[in-house]
């Protein structure tokens, strides 16, 4: 027998109570959730719950909306009139993000504009600010819709709550709660500087940046992958073994079968092509085929863990050479159970000396169709909209000049939220509906622009539009020495080679080197 609750769905009008079980409220948020349109327009439910404070029944007001170009969420407030308790917490209705990101924001003293961002946290986010050694870990504050001032203060009033009860168990634990209270109050007053940090590993949480489209001085982004306890504190089901051999043998043996490496090489397709060009004499179609792009010996199958809802799935993976360019490795893999996909493109060979700016002058259509290279350490500048990305914010991708921006496009509405806010004015409203109708005129070629690509590990790539690439004048490369900073970002000022370079030299002398023993 299923459990009903009286449900009042309003939309607009008068309201009209209906009898309906709460699986029906479930499967009506869920297929909302599913559907952009019907997020938007989606009715208020208003359920009868138990207050846990005087154990009388309150109204819990459920809606379902998006915050435009961030996520689909749930608001959840309940409220009771019988004692007058109050709550309310966010809820995501969307899909998990394949990376976490991570938040770090720097609040001058006396920046009182800067509390006003406004911050979403998720239940799996952790609040930390360095300069108190404070943290507000997952469990302590639940999902939310706030500022950076309302988060201090909410967590200030939270640890205030309960010290006439530790005044009594230890007075000196709560002088010291009381000292720290000082120092949190002043930060959340904006009578201090201190750093913001929010990380979140299911990537549903955001601060907002009041310079969107443009780079924020103050906050930077950062996505990373999440670990198998970060899966796990998720609750997703994550092999505890290393390899995942240990954890489920059998199938992993039944995965690992004959079919793991490819027989019938990769390109093949690509290989008759090229026959049947020699064969009808066409010279033009010969180059296209046979040397564009080399074909990879073999393509390789191996097991993996799926990065948005763990379950196992397949990767496959080749290794092929691009003209003009280098040795890389194409990984694409796709999770049956939850739809999940994911390609990306990894170098190959060793890390290239000096950093790369590459830039290219887009005039016409066939520019637009230049096949483009940008690994995940790349970053993104168009000078005339006056755009900038850091490395990773769109990861490594295999696309167009035409693809790039476009993906540029869909990653801005995704990532800055509240931009058509209600709380927006008016002329950042204006602001930004001009960057986006300038970033639409690039694709339609009404002006000549540019687009730089600075990688500094050189593992990024736009494909000339002439047979050889020194005569395209509308393509150039510039190499540069790395700063200390950015080999500090990438881990190489603690990478040391010498062992393997000894152990690398050795074997290209051959068998007749003589060593001292």
């Amino acid at each position: 027998m299923e459990t009903t609750t009286e449900i009042k769905a309003g939309g607009g009008g008068a309201e009209q109570p209906q009898i309906v079980d709460v699986r029906s409220v479930v499967e009506a948020v869920s297929a909302a959730a599913d559907d952009d349109d019907a997020a938007t327009e989606a009715p208020l439910y208003e359920v009868e719950s138990l207050c846990m404070r005087c154990e009388e029944n309150g109204v819990t007001r459920l809606l379902l909306t998006a915050i435009p170009h961030f996520r689909k969420i749930l608001l959840a407030a309940f409220e009771c009139p019988h004692c007058g308790e109050r709550n309310n917490e966010v809820q995501f209705a969307g899909e998990l993000q394949p990376r976490g990101c991570h938040y770090c924001l720097k609040i001058s003293s006396g920046d009182r504009q800067m509390l006003n961002r406004q911050v979403v946290k998720s239940e799996s986010a952790t609040i930390k600010i360095p300069e108190l050694d404070f943290e507000i870990p997952p469990e302590a504050q639940r999902g939310s819709l706030s500022t950076v001032e309302g988060v201090l203060i909410r967590a200030a009033d939270e640890l205030e709550a309960l010290q006439e009860e530790r005044r009594k168990v230890n007075s000196q634990t709560a002088d010291a709660i009381d000292q720290f209270l000082i120092k949190l109050r002043a930060c959340a007053a904006a009578n201090s500087s201190f750093t913001f940090i929010l990380d979140d590993p299911s990537g549903n949480s955001f601060i907002e940046n009041p310079f969107a489209p443009s780079l924020d001085p103050s906050l930077t982004i950062k996505f990373y992958a999440r670990t198998p306890e970060q899966q796990a504190s998720l609750g997703y089901l994550v092999d505890p073994s290393p390899s995942g051999e240990a954890g489920d043998g059998a199938s992993l043996n039944t995965q690992n079968g004959p079919d793991q490496i490819q027989s019938e090489p990769h390109g093949s397709v690509g290989a008759r092509a090229g026959r049947r060009a020699i064969a009808q004499g066409n010279s033009t179609e010969i180059a296209e085929a046979l040397f564009r792009y080399s074909a990879p010996e073999e393509v390789m199958t191996f097991p993996l863990t799926c990065g948005a809802c763990a379950a196992m799935c397949e990767c496959r993976m080749f290794v092929t050479n691009i003209p003009y360019f280098q040795e890389v490795i194409v990984m694409a893999s796709s999770c049956d159970s939850c739809g999940y996909r994911n390609s990306e493109l990894k170098p190959g060979g060793r890390i290239p000396p000096k950093g790369k700016k590459i830039t290219v002058h887009v005039e016409n259509l066939k520019d637009l169709s230049r096949d483009v290279i940008k690994s995940d350490t790349a970053g993104v500048k168009i000078p005339e909209l006056d755009l900038e990305l850091t490395s990773g914010t769109l990861g490594g991708v295999v696309t167009t000049i035409e693809g790039l921006i476009t993906k540029i496009s869909e990653n801005l509405e995704r990532v800055h939220g509240f931009t058509f806010g209600d709380s927006l004015d008016d002329t950042k409203r204006s602001k930004w509906q001009e960057f986006t109708t300038r970033l639409n005129k690039l694709l339609s070629l009404e002006e000549p622009w540019t687009l730089i690509i600075d990688d500094a590990l050189a593992n990024s790539f736009i494909a000339p539009a002439t047979d050889d690439i020194k005569d395209d004048h509308q393509l150039s490369f510039e190499e540069y020495e790395r700063s200390w900073e950015q080999n500090e970002e990438l881990g190489l000022n603690d990478m040391d080679t010498s062992s393997a370079d000894v152990a690398y030299n050795a074997a290209d002398a051959g068998p007749n080197v003589e060593t001292e023993v």
